[in-house]
């Protein structure tokens, strides 16, 4: 791996052996930003799910279409990214300010590695403007009020929340939809939610067993929701057509190089206004 110094610095914060979401996404995308334990538990996953890898893809690939949605049709200008994940091609602020170069983006994530990298490879456009906070999901409110962000991100106008693939990694549900509630209660109106997380409604049934088993044996970090669960993230919301389905099925690029099948990107996204 190359890094800065600061991020030689920032990775003596690492604990190599535990395993981290975003180094196990990085192993699944194709990345070298993993240590052993991300690519064993990537491992362990892909066994019971062999799809995993191509979900991978086509979530990443939904945060784009998505972003390119709400930079073009939808206006947006500020978007605050939580659950960022290692720096890879067209993250949310490439999409974003290609569009709209003035437009202003804040990433949130937990990992150190994360931010070592996106400190160093990720630069904004000279209109425009990027910031990261190392912060955690679970404590929406520190994000809230960081000051690098209310420094970047002028909360009385419209921001996209992204929550790509992250929420699925809280257990409980009620603790879930308070956490993203605080998040949009802090945002005005004209605001959007862009969420996707794990589900089994598409699985067959002997894989949904073999998730239910890696949930049970520890094996597994990601909790799946049904359509009914996803949904109730969207309450009060306006949802963006074609509403509710598939990752893989939200507004595709009929030239994508590919395009899988629900049962291969079992993922529910959406994007959703703020009235």
């Amino acid at each position: 791996m190359v890094l800065s110094d600061l991020g030689v610095l920032m990775l003596e914060k690492l604990d190599t052996g535990v395993v981290h979401p975003a180094r196990r996404y990085n192993y699944w995308l194709g990345g070298k930003d993993n240590f052993a334990a991300d690519r064993e538990s990537g491992d362990l996953l892909a066994q019971s799910y062999p799809a995993a890898r191509i979900a991978a893809r086509a979530n990443r690939a939904f945060l784009q279409r998505a972003v390119g949605y709400l930079a073009g049709e939808a206006g947006i200008r500020q978007f605050l990214d939580i659950g960022t994940g290692l720096p890879t091609a067209d993250n949310t602020h490439e999409v974003a300010q290609r569009i709209a170069p003035e437009a202003r983006i804040v990433y949130a994530d937990n990992d150190p590695m994360v931010m070592a990298h996106a400190r160093a490879l990720l630069t904004s456009t000279p209109e425009g403007l990027t910031r990261y906070l190392e912060e955690d999901l679970r404590e929406p409110q520190r994000i809230l009020d960081h000051p690098e962000l209310t420094e970047t991100l002028d909360l009385k106008q419209p921001v996209a929340l992204m929550l790509v693939a992250i929420v699925h990694f809280l257990p409980d549900q009620a603790a879930a939809r308070n956490v993203v509630q605080t998040l949009l209660d802090a945002l005005p109106s004209g605001s959007y939610l862009t969420m996707s997380c794990a589900t089994k409604d598409f699985l067959t049934p002997e894989l949904a067993a073999n998730w239910d088993e890696t949930l049970r044996t520890g094996k597994s970090d990601v909790y799946p929701r049904d359509r009914a669960a996803f949904a109730e993230f969207f309450d009060g919301l306006e949802i963006v057509e074609p509403g509710i389905v598939a990752v893989s099925e939200w507004r595709p690029e009929p030239d994508a190089e590919e395009n899988p099948a629900p049962v291969d990107a079992s993922i529910f996204g959406a994007v959703a206004r703020k009235p």
